[in-house]
This record gives C-alpha cells, structure tokens and sequence, in this order.
C-alpha cells in the first residue's frame, strides 16, 4: 500500500467520533476520510469515498454495528473492520459475535471517570497499531529450509493466537477429532472476552472447552483457554494463572505458556503460532524446540497479520508452515506419533 491508510470512523457519539479523528490524524501515516453516526450512514460514505479500512461501533441506532458489519462483507470481503465495543458482558458478547461474522479486529472502549484520557491513549497505543498491522502490505519472504521436529509422539499441544484470532481457533477447534492429550490456548484478550469465546469454541467441534482457572487438573482431551489478564502456567497435572508482569506488553502471554508446557512435557510438546500481530511466541517456541519439542506455524497467506508466525519462522524456530485448514489435521498426525 503506498501513500496513507484512509480510515473512516462509525461511532453514534460524537464526542467519540470526534476524539478518534484527531488521534489519528496526528500520526502523519493515517487519514481519516470519513465520519458517520450510524450504519445506514456509513454505507452510504463507503459507496462515495474509498476507504483502507473501518472502525465501527457495536451499539448504533438505525443500523447497528453486527448489521453493519454484514452488510459491509457482503460489498467489500476483504475490507478490513475494527469494532470499537465496550468491556462488558453484553460487549464481549457482541465483539465475538463480530469477529465470527467477519471483524478483523476489536478495541475496547474504558467506561467510567477519566475515559476520554483512557480512550486518547487506548486508540494510540491499541488502535492505531492495529490499523498500520491489518493495511500494511506483508513482504512476502522465502521459507528457509525448515528444520525437522521430534520424532516422538506429541503429548501436549499449545497454541498462541492474537489478531483474527477467534475464527481462526474456531475453524481449528471445529476441525480437530478427539485426542488423547490436552491441548492449551493463550489468545491475546481481555476478561470477559476469554469467557465468551471459551463458550463459543466449546460448541465448535467434538472437544470440551474451558476457560483454565488456578488448580484446574488437566485432563487429556480437554481444551483450556487462558484467562483474560492472566498468565497460563501448566504444571504436570495442574495449572496455575498468575498476574505477573505482561511479557512483550503481553498478559496471557503465549511465551510464558509455551515455556511452562516444554519445562512440563519436554520432547512431547507441540507447539502451535496463528495469526497475530507482534513476537509473542518467539521466544516460546525456541524453548519447545530447545526441549526437542515440534513448532507449527500458520501459513501467510490464511493469518490476517503474520506478525507472530512470521517471528517464530524468521527465528529458525518452526518446525512445519502450514495453511489454517491443513493445522488440524497435521495436529492430528503428530499426536498420534507419525511426525
């Protein structure tokens, strides 16, 4: 892409319309070539004016955002969508809603005293990184000759996952067959949000889906999900969260889950890096390799931002890139012992 990401801003407030405008139009790579009240409005705008990309809101009248969104993929599939939605229950609920229908991404909005400060540096620290990740060109790069993995059946999976995140673990969940060993998640979101998506996997496909807890007992064939704000620690037999400092601005981090898994299952482990933006996971699956453990990568052309699979190749540290539809079944495959 050459020249400045157009972003057109959909927010029923004005104040919040507002606030995003000046933010962005302060970094000199964004530009905000559009603004409306409501979905009906903003159809209207994406008709006369070209756009990189959206922010929506949820809650509008007329149109609201989920209707908004579906009218949106309909004329522009690959138009990417960020969902600016509340911290609440009913929020989160949405928010997963919109991302299984077509979001690229989400940001959430702070309530209470102080929120319009909070929102200034959420949208500079939160959405505008978010934006440059999901408008930038990747540079597509060569894969190195990928080194082979263990051998050894695998008897613990982990898989770290952030931007487009949620329909991407539910394709991956949907397609999985039952297996015999436990499989641990961090996808990069907040409270709420884990437990709203922990609910959704749980339907997607033939294994059991929680949100981990302190003192869960780990039980093969079960799916855990990080906590939101929470670490994910596997200990053999149990797991612990803990709120120690974010890793790489990170909490639940997929470095912290994936070193705990390799100290836990050793040669046993196998990793697994989708679509995300940022390093997360780098460094985690050098240790998993470190312990002669196997790393999956997410293809670039199926992740929506290939930052974090792309760190994890760029390392030497993956074992196999694969496409998302062919995860599952290679999954499969070494857990059942013919990698």
């Amino acid at each position: 892409m050459t020249g400045k990401i157009r972003v057109i801003v959909v927010d029923d407030s004005v104040v919040v319309r507002r606030v995003i405008s000046e933010v962005l139009a302060e970094d000199p790579a964004l530009e905000v070539v559009g603004t409306a009240s409501n979905g009906k409005l903003a159809l209207a705008k994406l008709e006369q004016t070209p756009a990189d990309l959206v922010t929506l809101d949820l809650e509008m009248p007329e149109l609201d955002g989920l209707q908004t969104l579906a009218a949106i993929r309909k004329r522009s599939p690959r138009l990417p969508v960020i969902m600016f939605s509340s911290a609440t229950r009913r929020g989160a609920e949405a928010t997963i809603d919109a991302l299984s229908r077509g979001a690229s991404e989400y940001v959430t909005k702070p309530e209470g005293a102080g929120a319009l400060a909070t929102t200034r540096e959420r949208i500079k620290s939160d959405l505008i990184p978010k934006i440059k990740a999901l408008c930038t060109r990747p540079i597509t790069m060569p894969i190195a000759r990928i080194r082979p993995g263990t051998d050894a059946a695998a008897t613990a999976v982990a898989i770290g996952v952030s931007t487009g995140g949620p329909p991407a673990l539910h394709a991956l969940v949907a397609a999985l067959p039952v297996l015999p060993v436990p499989i641990f998640i961090v996808q990069h979101m907040p409270p709420l949000f884990t437990a709203m998506l922990a609910q959704r996997l749980a339907g997607a496909g033939k294994l059991p889906v929680v949100e981990a807890s302190a003192g869960t007992r780990i039980v093969p064939g079960h799916v855990y999900l990080a906590p939101g704000d929470h670490h994910l620690v596997v200990d053999r037999g149990a797991l612990r969260t803990t709120q120690d400092p974010p890793e790489r601005s990170c909490r639940p981090s997929v470095d912290v889950l994936f070193r705990s898994v390799a100290a836990a299952y050793g040669a046993g482990t196998l990793g697994v890096v989708m679509t995300g933006m940022g390093s997360d996971g780098m460094r985690g699956a050098e240790a998993i390799r470190e312990h002669g453990g196997s790393v999956l990568v997410q293809d670039q052309a199926s992740s929506v931002v290939w930052g974090m699979p792309g760190a994890v190749v760029r390392a030497g540290a993956a074992s196999a890139v694969l496409p998302l539809d062919a995860l599952a079944g290679e999954i499969a495959r070494r857990v059942k012992g013919s990698a």
